[in-house]
């Protein structure tokens, strides 16, 4: 009995190990606020991860008045970890006012990717990648500082 628990929780750790600076990201698919699947790929050079709703507002306050094709021009990723939001108003209320953004917003539904990457509730998580591989992370909770890092990359 003992040793199946121990098992059991040696595994629990191997899956919610979270992504360090040199890791290769797995890749992923999750659907979009318009239902149409994103897998994460070596093209992506920024994943912006946010897991509360504060988190996707500093986004969406960081990208207002840009145009639609600004995070892909960038190769940059938003994803937000929508877990925690009721179901019933995540259906009829906040993925509906999502297909309104000039971004695409990638949403984790059940936490499970989101999870994977460290950070802070409140903030955004920052992760430089290049070709699938974690250079850098940084975490915003400002959104003219994370408007002006988006501003400096290259298209």
């Amino acid at each position: 009995m003992k040793i199946a628990i121990v098992l059991l929780l040696s595994l629990f750790t191997l899956t919610v190990q979270a992504a360090t600076i040199g890791e290769r990201l797995a890749p992923w698919t999750l659907s979009d606020q318009h239902d149409k699947p994103y897998t994460l790929d070596n093209q992506t050079r920024v994943l912006l991860v946010a897991r509360n709703m504060d988190g996707s507002k500093l986004v969406k306050a960081a990208l207002q008045d840009q145009p639609k094709d600004y995070l892909e021009s960038r190769h940059v990723v938003f994803l937000a970890d929508i877990q925690r939001m009721p179901s019933l108003i995540g259906k009829l209320i906040a993925i509906p006012a999502m297909r309104d953004y000039n971004y695409r917003v990638v949403l984790d539904r059940d936490g499970k990717i989101a999870a994977q990457y460290p950070g802070a509730e409140d903030k955004v998580l920052w992760m430089q990648l290049d070709n699938g591989v974690v250079t850098a992370q940084k975490e915003y909770a400002s959104a003219d500082e994370l408007r002006a890092a988006l501003a400096s990359l290259p298209r």
